[in-house]
């Protein structure tokens, strides 16, 4: 499975702003934006010409990477996207919020997407009781994630739902810590999404 496995986090230097990859340590003095907050590389800190195509361009890569795909990945998410009734744009962020990676990560169960990516592939967790080790996994209002009675003791869930008390409560995903255990209670909302993403500027891009 095609993935980015290069340095991290010169990609939130890339794209201006904190992408939270590495989860805990994005919010340490070991972050490299906040030591270096200019693009990486020898032409990192001179100003680069402005335009339209730029920006759709930018916000595009910054999307694809805060959530773990590739182009083609994000293409066909996009063209699901514009299928579907309402607000492309909003469309597409419903659907990379309810991959099963991101709803992880959103319910508490991994300190990043990346790494709630590895825990789905290494089959740390069921949906309404059943084994699912497929990232990309879409889910639904009213499915159970739930972390397998074996791994309840996997040292990165645990440090994961101790530290998830600091992230604002979200009204679409409920966790109930004891029981190891999510629901998914409506659709994403848009309005938690708290990342300065302007979906608007990926819809022009792909619609020229």
């Amino acid at each position: 499975m095609a993935r980015y496995t290069g340095p991290v986090c010169r990609l939130c230097r890339r794209e201006g702003t904190k992408l939270f990859i590495k989860g805990e340590r994005c919010f340490t003095e070991k972050c490299s934006f906040d030591r270096r907050p200019y693009s990486p590389g020898h032409h990192g800190q001179v100003r680069m010409r402005a335009s339209d195509y730029r920006d759709q361009l930018r916000e595009k890569q910054k999307v694809k990477r805060i959530y773990g795909l590739l182009e083609k990945q994000f293409r066909l998410y996009f063209k699901r996207a514009d299928a579907m009734k309402g607000v492309t744009g909003e469309n597409l962020l419903m659907l990379l919020e309810r991959r099963l990676d991101s709803t992880v990560y959103r319910m508490g169960l991994a300190t990043s997407r990346s790494e709630s990516r590895q825990l789905v592939r290494h089959n740390h967790f069921r949906v309404n009781g059943k084994k699912v080790n497929i990232p990309s996994y879409l889910v639904r209002p009213g499915d159970v994630v739930e972390v397998k009675e074996k791994s309840r003791k996997v040292a990165r869930i645990v440090a994961a739902i101790e530290g998830a008390e600091r992230r604002p409560r979200l009204s679409w995903v409920e966790f109930e810590a004891n029981a190891f255990k999510g629901t998914v209670k409506s659709a994403p909302v848009r309005e938690e999404m708290t990342l300065p993403i302007n979906e608007q500027l990926i819809v022009e891009l792909y619609s020229k």
